[in-house]
């Protein structure tokens, strides 16, 4: 049924000989799946890792410039100031940036016209030939004369162009063509010419290596420069941190991250959301680095081999997409991963060097967050093949009758699960203990679908379960990787609807078409006068442990960890927002 849905079309040619091969590599090896998994994960996590360097670094460089200016000032006070206005950044962010995104634009504008304009000016003034280094010619020079020096130095060479990529967290918001134009006509130019001005002034002042950007701004310019830089800091660490918030959404719609309270901070435009949770914890992280490390070149080293991780993990990455999604021919895709990913090894690989110089914090970051995402991952799957094990038999089922063995009283009970066929095992646990359950029963399903938006017209799926007098359905509620799912806005009423249009629509005998209405229709109003008596929720609530033979690691993470994320994380109720007074939950214990 989700491959019917109107946004899960590609658009792309037949399956071909490389794409089926791939696929089945994959579904023959289990093992492959759970590598490719983890290094997903290590892409996600050095990405997330990126939100909490690129603020700390961005704010602390712009603010060191005051030094120059009042150079007995402690370094003391700089990290101070970093600080509060890391703690600003983050405080404001549960407003929104729909508020103030209107000045994102003048801002980073405004910067990048200035950088460029000293560039320019710093180019004339210094070392005009300085343009002759547009030319590859002098890279080549550069490596062959330097040697292993050269090749240790690309770990810092690759700061220039970390940053820009921040560009592209933004995709969800512009489109494709839009970040072309504006990176090819206008950033490229503006940063080209910032570096070639920074080069020109170094080329005569060898000592002022440590602070060139700020010595090679012009006396007269410097304190609007240095406000420019400081707000321009500001813009690019929301970006960051705007993309973590939609990062970490989509984790949870994938069950890849503990479920967090998801706000949405603009009736008007989706994708803008707030997390709170991580927000504060991106926030404490910004600060220890700020306070812990102190120092721009070593979160400089951390910042380098985050980004490069990432660029490197999104390349093998695209050579899935490719082959499995695009089709693309098998020498178009090497001809891609030999020419980027070769670049970027050579990068990342500098990058590596400088683990003891800072390096390790990324490391450090990632793993932490990856330990987190795959223990919830293989908790919820468990938790998922346990219940797809332990289904109630539809044969059982009917072989009960149409009081299903149970005294059925007026009313709706939606029972919740992640099963998209069969009766779960939490029914059967509640029937067990409570003998009663109500005339019409339907099981929920709220599933994310592999597709990032799912229209509100595709959004149920119904069907009947067991024969007609039965009164039982089941409801698929999909919503895509990308849909937030807000306050269940008049669940019920919307459920009720789309059952009793499944029930019109449904196909009978043509022979008996006049009884035929006349039974959907009693049963129409079976289901609204069910619906006025009352809906409850069943919800189950499965406490995962490990086995006693399992091995302490395993006893560790499912007993230990993923059960504090589990008690510690929003409930079900809370993330489907049902009212607490038609609540039932019901215990199980899985062993995994």
């Amino acid at each position: 049924m989700d491959e019917k849905l109107s946004t899960y079309a590609t658009g792309s040619p037949g399956e071909t000989r490389q794409s089926a091969a791939v696929k089945s590599f994959f579904e023959k090896h289990p093992k492959s799946q759970k590598c490719l998994l983890l290094f997903v994960l290590l892409g996600t996590c050095m990405a997330i890792g990126d939100s909490v360097l690129t603020p700390t670094i961005s704010v602390l460089s712009a603010v060191s410039g005051v030094k120059l200016k009042i150079p007995n000032l402690h370094e003391n006070y700089v990290v101070i100031i970093a600080c509060i206005i890391l703690v600003a950044i983050f405080s404001v962010q549960r407003y929104g940036t729909h508020r103030v995104a209107f000045i994102f634009a003048p801002i980073s504008t405004a910067w990048l016209l200035s950088i460029s304009s000293i560039g320019v000016y710093n180019t004339i003034k210094w070392n005009p030939r300085i343009v002759s280094a547009l030319s590859p010619v002098y890279m080549y020079k550069f490596l062959r004369s330097t040697g292993v020096e050269g090749w240790v130095s690309l770990g810092g060479v690759v700061l220039s162009i970390t940053g820009v990529e921040t560009m592209f967290a933004d995709l969800g918001h512009f489109s494709s063509l839009s970040i072309k134009v504006a990176f090819s006509f206008f950033v490229y130019p503006c940063l080209i010419l910032a570096y070639m001005g920074e080069a020109a002034f170094l080329s005569k002042h060898h000592e002022d290596i440590q602070q060139s950007f700020y010595k090679a701004i012009p006396e007269p310019v410097f304190w609007p420069v240095f406000i420019v830089a400081t707000f321009a800091a500001v813009v690019g660490s929301q970006a960051v941190i705007s993309a973590t918030f939609s990062i970490i959404s989509q984790c949870c719609a994938l069950d890849c991250f503990p479920r967090v309270k998801i706000i949405h901070t603009s009736s008007k435009i989706h994708g803008q959301i707030y997390i709170p949770e991580v927000n504060w914890m991106l926030m404490c992280l910004c600060l220890a680095v700020t306070i812990g490390l102190r120092d721009t070149n070593m979160m400089g080293h951390a910042y380098g081999l985050a980004v490069t991780s990432v660029m490197l993990v999104t390349t093998c990455l695209m050579t899935l997409v490719m082959t499995i999604v695009w089709k693309q021919r098998i020498i178009t895709v090497l001809a891609f991963v030999v020419f980027f990913g070769s670049i970027e090894l050579l990068y990342f690989s500098s990058c590596v060097y400088k683990v003891p110089e800072g390096g390790w914090i990324p490391i450090l970051l990632s793993l932490t967050f990856m330990a987190v995402m795959y223990i919830w991952n293989y908790g919820t799957t468990k938790k998922h093949e346990f219940d797809v094990e332990n289904k109630v038999s539809m044969d059982r089922i009917v072989s009960l009758g149409p009081s299903i063995g149970m005294v059925r009283v007026p009313g709706i009970g939606l029972v919740y699960s992640n099963l998209v066929t069969g009766v779960p095992a939490v029914f059967g646990h509640f029937v067990t203990n409570l003998p009663a359950f109500h005339k019409i029963l339907v099981f929920v399903c709220v599933k994310s679908v592999q597709v990032p938006y799912v229209g509100e017209e595709e959004r149920f799926v119904i069907s009947r379960v067991g024969p007609k007098e039965y009164g039982m359905f089941r409801s698929v509620v999909r919503y895509g990787y990308r849909d937030v799912p807000r306050e269940m806005y008049d669940f019920e009423s919307r459920l009720v609807s789309a059952i009793v249009e499944f029930v019109e629509t449904e196909p009978g005998l043509e022979e008996e078409e006049m009884s035929n209405v006349r039974r959907k229709k009693e049963e129409c109003m079976e289901i609204m006068e069910a619906k006025e008596a009352g809906v409850a929720y069943i919800l189950g609530h499965s406490y995962a442990k490990a086995k006693q033979s399992s091995s302490v690691l395993k006893k560790l993470a499912v007993n230990v960890v993923f059960a504090f994320m589990s008690t510690n994380c929003r409930g079900t109720d809370v993330v489907l927002n049902v009212p607490h007074t038609s609540l039932l939950e019901v215990g199980m214990v899985y062993y995994v």
